[in-house]
């Protein structure tokens, strides 16, 4: 998928049936049994952190949200109400640098255990505080068979149609996700005495669709202002850089199915408007690594991370 050039945020209606999609190749790369591969109902995991965000239920959602499980990860859809799950290092380890997680999954579900707790569990260890953001979804079919039938049509209906989608459009597409994404800056930064966090070191990563609700929130966010953001396979299409743009990391794979055919317009971007910016492109790794292990350096990514935020100054004491 190419983006159209000269635009301020280049999006193809292919690329968003791509995100819609996401959750069908998010993954795709582990290799495990094939008795993990079908999606498999659970019961709504206890979540006795979880905080409810100070944002409205989902207008006029009739589904509720319902968990599946897949390749030995959970995953969450039809999220109707916005909550923040913290993850506080040890207070021997604590840095006083906090992350705002967002997993992906095309906006129709959420990879919360790959790309949200264990990700959080990974930073923690370094003693950055981690939230875990459970943002609003697109409804789906509450019914799992239905989901599937309904994600088939997709792909089958998929015209390849390219339209752009400026910064105005992104704010009227993703303003639930804006909203919750905001919200969770603004509870971090009221509790930071409390939970021991610097307000100026708040940053946010996001992975997929997440990576696209990150570079959202920092470019049309009118208030979250990120320190930093991380960009972890998501879409790299050029944008319109704000005069206080944070620092970028961002990963790609150059078999992702969804976004490796770019010629990095993000990046350049960053790069035209003198703002840091470091971008890993590794051989193999597909879509939707996050932290499974796999046999691929892109499974170095977090580390490249953590270096890139002790560069930064993001990680010491």
């Amino acid at each position: 998928m190419k983006y159209v050039k000269k635009s301020p945020f280049i999006m193809a209606a292919s690329f968003w049936q791509a995100l819609i999609l996401a959750m069908l190749y998010l993954l795709a790369a582990p290799a495990r049994a094939e008795s993990d591969q079908e999606m498999t109902p659970i019961a709504t995991p206890d979540q006795p952190s979880a905080i409810k965000l100070a944002t409205p239920p989902l207008p006029g959602a009739t589904a509720q949200e319902v968990w599946h499980a897949q390749y030995g990860s959970r995953f969450a859809r039809n999220v109707t109400q916005a909550t923040l799950t913290p993850f506080l290092p040890n207070p021997a380890k604590a840095n006083g640098t906090a992350v705002v997680v967002a997993p992906g999954g095309g906006f129709r579900t959420l990879s919360m255990e790959n790309e949200g707790w264990d990700v959080a569990r990974a930073l923690n260890e370094h003693g950055i505080a981690a939230f875990v953001l459970k943002y609003r979804l697109n409804q789906t079919p509450q019914d799992m068979a239905a989901f599937k039938r309904s994600m088939a049509k997709m792909f089958s209906d998929s015209s390849g149609r390219r339209e752009p989608l400026k910064p105005k459009q992104m704010k009227v597409r993703l303003a639930p996700q804006l909203e919750d994404s905001e919200a969770a800056f603004a509870l971090i930064r009221s509790r930071a005495a409390e939970w021991k966090i610097n307000p100026q070191r708040i940053g946010m990563v996001g992975f997929s669709a997440g990576g696209m609700l990150t570079i959202a929130t920092a470019i049309v966010g009118e208030t979250a202002k990120p320190a930093f953001i991380g960009d972890i396979y998501g879409p790299l299409y050029s944008v319109k850089v704000p005069a206080d743009a944070p620092p970028l990391f961002a990963v790609l794979a150059a078999d992702d199915p969804l976004f490796s055919d770019t010629d990095f317009g993000l990046i350049k971007s960053w790069r035209e408007a003198e703002k840091p910016v470091e971008f890993h492109f590794y051989e193999q790794g597909g879509h939707g690594f996050g932290m499974y292990p796999k046999e691929t350096t892109s499974t170095d990514w977090f580390n490249a991370f953590i270096s890139w935020l002790t560069m930064h100054g993001m990680v010491k004491q």
